[in-house]
């Protein structure tokens, strides 16, 4: 059975990966390796040189993912500095930003880095949506409560984790990420 560690201090996203794991076979840790993340415009670039440092620290399988909330209205911010933006303005301060706007339309993307040895796997994934009016639900972290996925009338706020799973552009990612992986080792 492949073990990988996921360098992670959130046990929210620990939680989401290791479900999309399980459905592969695959176990997912979480490691103590520091996660140094890059300033960048692209999600890709930080986590490829955020997986590759936190391999060259634990010298095992590692798997980094990073996620942005992109909100039409707003040029795509918070974009790459969502966690900034949440920690410092949180929901409220969102849905401040867009009181007085009618387009909440708005895509979360996931970008996710494996690293087994000389071998470096990258994907993406990518759920669009709207932004509720306020808030609802308690389940999940950041956004979650304030994105509602196109086809749902419930925020991932409201979702059990099975069901943000579905959906879940983490979920999406991980998913394409271990699938490339599971080919390789076929062969």
């Amino acid at each position: 059975m492949l073990r990988i560690c996921l360098a992670t201090s959130n046990e929210h996203k620990l939680r989401e990966v290791r479900a999309v794991g399980g459905e592969f076979g695959v176990v997912v840790e979480q490691c103590p390796a520091p996660k140094i993340e890059i300033q960048s415009e692209s999600i890709e670039e930080i986590v490829l040189k955020s997986a590759m440092l936190a391999y060259f620290y634990l010298n095992k399988p590692v798997l980094v993912e990073d996620a942005g909330l992109y909100i039409n209205a707003l040029g795509g911010f918070p974009g790459p500095y969502s966690s900034y933006v949440y920690k410092t303005i949180g929901l409220n301060g969102v849905l401040k930003l867009l009181r007085e706007i009618p387009d909440r339309r708005a895509c979360f993307k996931s970008a996710v880095a494996l690293v087994l040895g000389d071998v470096l796997l990258t994907a993406t994934g990518e759920v669009c949506g709207y932004i509720a009016n306020e808030p609802r639900g308690t389940k999940g972290f950041g956004f979650d409560p304030i994105f509602i996925p196109n086809g749902e009338t419930r925020t991932f706020g409201e979702m059990e984790l099975e069901e943000k799973n579905k959906y879940s552009h983490r979920a999406i990612a991980v998913r394409r990420v271990l699938q490339k992986l599971l080919s390789l080792r076929s062969y």
